[in-house]
């Protein structure tokens, strides 16, 4: 059996209780580990393409009268 499926098995004998509690565990760490990628990709300059699109649609928008 692998690693993998000896975590999974043990999960799926956790009590309610606690596999709420690892539940709420992993939710922090994916969100922790998305935030980390988000601040690297912006550091890498990924979303400055999208961001610039962003602002031309919000300007263009403006422009038109549909923005507030």
């Amino acid at each position: 059996m692998s690693n993998l499926e000896q975590i999974e098995a043990a999960i799926l004998s956790l009590p309610s209780s606690e596999f709420e509690q690892l539940r709420l565990w992993f939710l922090d760490l994916d969100y922790e580990h998305w935030d980390k990628q988000i601040e690297q990709d912006i550091e890498d300059g990924k979303l400055e393409a999208l961001a610039h699109e962003a602002i031309a649609f919000s300007v263009m928008r403006y422009m038109k009268g549909d923005g507030k």
